[in-house]
């Protein structure tokens, strides 16, 4: 079968099925038409503004800077009216939207397992006053390299990992954090949905590996694993070098004064090596950017839980979650600055050394995720617009989400259109950015399914002369807990402090 009768080869999109005879340029490029008419399809109003706006941002010349701009792009045929009023006025369907990205085709690791990482980043819109569900975003490296909290809307975004070292990732889900909203208890549901998805497309059997969900230290990862249990899933994440968690309970001995038994056994403090005792399991691995890399394992630890913050009025005692500590320990970071251990949390028992191998690896691809936020920020312009309306915001944060799927698809279709001083790039190597360089040109050759644009005439607009009477209302930030009470620093942030030895996290939206 040949190139031009790849448009016309029918496509399953939620599986990523061609025909038997179909060459594998055919199979890429019918399976990218057919995401793009699913797209159309998910548009409910205002479907050919929105359509070609995600066009014109895979087609634009260099980073987003501004949304007016991308309405002179060739691939607009609209005015920025209609730009305009398409994320103000339009509607997705979001539900279909993420069952189709659910059925794509997949990442995967080595074992055939699906790698989940969950992030949030901000959009931050500081000076913005009139923008209402704005929430103070914690900041980094802003400054003098300093910790800041900085007004703007969360996103809580769930992306699917690949094995080696790469900047794709797989986007399935976006969620906007609301002010004083328990971050464990949205992304336990954002999880939660995202895994039901993949078993309804066929993404994940009965017998196949369960899912890992990589968290970073933002995130609690024992409480996560405690209310994801029914799933099959994994949870693994760092935690905080201070902390403390407790060994199972020993073996109940006889004792005439009697007293209620025990719960929790002797500590295990991080910063301590002498309470550390003897690990489950060890190994060392030969690395090229970071030298000798040991990871040292400790089975059944947990934290030692107390009623406050998020498991205030628990109804019973309280559970104990159970997991493997797993500390990792590198020769030499490749910046050239001191390596400091990770501590991770695996909700799982009993860990071999390949199990041992597996998280660490797969935690350090979480990193990827942060590829692909630089990606959204400074190519394709997620944070760019200066938008008032948080659910415009959730418009355009989908078409910068469906905009990098479709450069996902268009890999195996790309060209390596690499400047002159640029090295050059395997085909199976290129960046986003590269691949979106000739997506103008993949674009050329795929079917559009927006209509043409009418002819209209403007409206007469505001008179010439007169003044904006209707004031836009100002919105304070939030900054509150989940449980209605003002913030305070919580003492373990402070300097000086004694190891954390309880399991609770405030629960603020960052």
């Amino acid at each position: 079968m040949g190139e031009a009768v790849a448009v016309a080869v029918i496509v399953d999109y939620l599986g990523g099925l061609v025909l038997p005879d179909a060459p594998p340029r055919a199979a890429a490029r019918g399976r990218l038409a057919a995401f793009r008419d699913e797209f159309y399809g998910c548009l409910t109003a205002r479907a050919d503004a929105l359509f070609e706006l995600c066009d014109a941002v895979l087609c634009t010349d260099g980073p987003v800077k501004t949304l007016v701009g991308l309405s002179v792009a060739p691939e607009h045929r609209r005015g920025h009216g209609a730009l305009y009023d398409g994320l103000n006025r339009g509607r997705i369907d979001l539900g279909r939207l993420r069952m189709t990205l659910a059925g794509l085709p997949l990442p995967r690791a080595a074992d055939g397992r699906i790698v989940l990482a969950v992030d949030v980043s901000p959009w931050l819109r500081p000076d913005a006053g009139t923008c209402p569900a704005r929430s103070f975003c914690h900041t980094y490296g802003r400054g003098r390299d300093q910790h800041l909290m900085v007004p703007g809307w969360p996103y809580s975004v769930v992306a699917a990992l690949e094995t080696g070292r790469t900047s794709w990732t797989a986007v399935l889900d976006a969620v906007r954090l609301a002010p004083g909203a328990d971050v464990a208890a949205v992304t336990t549901g954002q999880i939660r949905q995202v895994v039901q998805r993949l078993i309804t497309t066929g993404q994940w059997h009965p017998d196949d590996p369960k899912i890992m969900i990589v968290l970073d230290a933002g995130y609690d990862a024992p409480r996560i694993a405690h209310l994801t249990g029914d799933l099959p899933v994994e949870i693994l994440g760092r935690m905080r070098s201070d902390r403390v968690l407790r060994r199972a309970t020993p073996p109940r001995v006889y004792d005439p004064r009697g007293g209620r038994p025990r719960r929790h056994g002797t500590e295990f403090v991080f910063g301590d090596p002498a309470t550390w005792g003897t690990e489950q399991a060890t190994t060392t691995t030969d690395t090229r950017r970071y030298g000798t890399a040991t990871a040292r394992a400790w089975d059944r630890l947990h934290p030692q839980l107390t009623r406050r913050a998020a498991w205030t009025g628990h109804p019973g005692p309280l559970p104990v979650i159970a997991g493997t500590v797993i500390r990792l320990q590198v020769q030499h970071l490749p910046s050239g600055g001191d390596p400091k251990p990770v501590w991770l949390w695996w909700s799982g028992l009993d860990a071999t050394t390949a199990d041992v191998d597996r998280c660490w690896q797969m935690f350090l691809r979480r990193f990827d995720i942060e590829h692909t936020f630089r990606l959204f920020k400074q190519t394709l312009g997620w944070t760019a617009p200066k938008i008032r309306d948080p659910q415009a915001a959730d418009r355009w944060t989908w078409i910068v989400i469906t905009a990098h799927t479709q450069l996902r698809l268009a890999r195996p279709l790309a060209a390596d259109l690499r400047r002159p001083w640029e090295k050059p790039a395997a085909a199976d190597r290129l960046t986003p950015a590269r691949v979106r360089r000739g997506f103008r040109h993949l674009r050329a050759k795929l079917p559009t399914p927006a209509g043409a644009p009418k002819p209209s005439r403007p409206g007469p607009g505001r008179p010439p002369g007169s003044t904006n009477r209707r004031r836009a209302p100002t919105h304070d930030v939030g900054r509150i807990l989940a449980t209605g009470e003002a913030y305070t620093r919580p003492t373990h942030h402070k300097k000086g402090t004694k190891p954390r030895r309880t399991g609770k996290r405030q629960a603020m939206i960052l």
